[in-house]
Formats: structure tokens, sequence, C-alpha cells
């Protein structure tokens, strides 16, 4: 049995016993992000449109980062309608929040703490979600995984830009094999990140989303207007590009034709798949998608600092110190 089937097979054992349950309790750690108001308003009213049963949001940890603006000046008003709205209770360590959740979403906009704020998680055995970025630097991404693997752990992270209709209609064979797409977002920058770490995994998620795994280099430039433009060489010649851009808009070509892909779709398919994986324990995306993901945007970074050269992606990931 591999490690992946054995970790699938604890998680199903693990948490079988949650699913009958009336609903399951989610903690949220990060109240500096949108993310958490709109997941909760789909997970706690069922009166909204798109109501995702099966799970609501009970607890939550404040968190926030002073050196970015965007966070630390929203947490106040994220808690407040957590709170008052939902009914959220605040916890102000992670171990007690654990002690009162079946699982954790870490939402903190910023990627650099999600690590630490991940292993208390880990610790208590919690199924984890991560949302994007998984973390402030790829290294880290791995070090989360591994604590993960080591404790038969189950844990995810996905942009809502994965779940786009077109985007999996495509993953699931609508063309065949692809043999090139293009996909862009924005791709705003944040210091502290590498560059597409902060919101340029939008549209790269989508396009790994159709490509899959299997990209080997990859070089940076710019487009005819000064936006960011990656290109990703993956095995057998196929070809990737994520164009910095103002909307989520992209297109595949396959053995079959092509497609238009990359749209955003809402957060409720993402939030569907969040609970899916808090009730069974099986993580819809691999850990090495998730990997492969962030080693092409650290490579891209690498890429601009060389001048556009190609940079390989398995050079990044030793650098990162995978095994």
């Amino acid at each position: 049995m591999t490690s992946h089937s054995f970790l699938c097979t604890a998680g199903l054992l693990a948490w079988a016993g949650l699913v009958s349950a009336a609903d399951l309790r989610i903690g949220m750690i990060g109240l500096d992000t949108s993310h958490v108001t709109a997941f909760a308003k789909l997970l706690n009213d069922p009166a909204d449109k798109n109501h995702v049963a099966g799970a609501k949001v009970v607890a939550a940890f404040k968190g926030g980062s002073p050196d970015i603006e965007s966070s630390i000046t929203r947490v106040d008003g994220y808690t407040k309608e957590l709170t008052e709205k939902w009914g959220v209770k605040i916890y102000d360590s992670l171990d007690e929040l654990c002690q009162n959740v079946d699982a954790v979403m870490i939402e903190s906009v910023d990627g650099r703490p999600h690590l630490e704020q991940a292993k208390p998680v880990i610790k208590a055995r919690k199924p984890l979600f991560l949302d994007k970025p998984m973390a402030g630097s790829l290294k880290d991404a791995l070090e989360i995984f591994r604590l993960a693997k080591e404790a038969n752990i189950p844990v995810f992270s996905a942009s809502s830009l994965r779940y786009g209709k077109k985007t999996q209609a495509v993953r699931a064979g609508l063309l065949g094999k692809i043999t090139r797409a293009e996909t862009s977002s924005p791709a705003a920058l944040e210091p502290h990140h590498p560059d597409l770490f902060w919101y340029g995994i939008h549209g790269v998620e989508s396009l790994f989303t159709v490509m899959g795994t299997g990209c080997e280099s990859v070089t940076r430039g710019k487009t005819a207007d000064g936006k960011i433009e990656v290109t990703g060489t993956w095995s057998g010649g196929r070809t990737g590009i994520f164009r910095e851009a103002k909307g989520y808009i992209g297109k595949a070509s396959g053995e079959k034709g092509e497609s238009e892909v990359g749209a955003y779709d809402g957060y409720a398919p993402l939030v569907v798949e969040v609970v899916k994986f808090f009730q069974t324990g099986i993580a819809p995306v691999k850990a090495e998608e998730t990997i492969e993901i962030l080693a092409f945007m650290e490579a891209a970074d690498e890429s601009k600092r060389q001048g556009g050269a190609a940079v390989k992606l398995k050079d990044v990931l030793k650098k990162a110190g995978a095994p």
C-alpha cells in the first residue's frame, strides 16, 4: 500500500463517524480576508441560494499580520460579522480552538504564518484546508505536507479558480490530452511573498488544473504592455502560459479541440469540496500537484532574477529541500 493510499484509508476510518453528524464543526484561523465571511455565509446560512450543507463555522482565531495593511485593518470588521451574524466563538489560542472543532480552515491572507498555524492543527489530528497561498514559500509548504504525512492527517490547498465549470470539464477529459493552455488573472504583488503567491496563484491554479503535473521548466518575461508572462514547458513538449490580466480568462487546446477555461464561478464549488474533504479525509488535490504549482511560481521569480532564463523546477524543489 502506498503512503497516499494509507493516508486516504486512515482518513476514511478516522472521519467516517463524523459524516452522519448533524454538522461538522469548523474552526477558522486568520480573520483578515473576505473569504472568511463569504465561506461562513455559504456554510451557516440555509437561506443562501448556494448554501453548502454538512458543516458550520463555529469557532475562530483572529490572527492578522501587522506588517500587511490589507490584513491587519480587516480583522476587527470580519470578526464582528462572524460573531454577531453567525455566532462564531473567538478563541485566543490555537490549541483551544482545535479542542472545540472537527476540522480547520486556515484563512490567513498572509501565507507566512501558515506553517506555524498548521502545526497545532496537525498535532490535534484535525483535517486541514489551507486557503491560498498554501504558505509563504515552497519550503514552508513542503514542511506542512511532511508533518501531515508523518501524522497521517489529511491536508489540502486550492484556489476557488480550480473549480470553474469549464476548467473542471477540461480536467475531466472534455478535450482529451491537453497540449497547450493559456490562463490569465490579476497578479497584484505583496513584497513579503514571491510575486505570484499573492494573487497570480489564481490563474496559475487554473493552468495546472487543466495541464496537470509534469512541468519541467519555467521562463518569465513580459507581455507587450509590460505585464507578467510566465511560460512553462511540460513533459512531452506541452506548453502552459500564465499572464497577468484584469480578468479571469483562458483557453485550453487538446486532442479534441479547444475550450475556454480559467473563469471564476464563485466560492461555493470550492466550499463543497472542502466539506467533502472534511467528511471523508480524502484530499481532492494531491500534494504533488500543489507542490508543483508552488515550485512553478517560485521558479518564475528565479527566472526574473536571472533575466528571463529558463529555470528547472527540479532545481527549485531541491533548493527548497524536497526529498
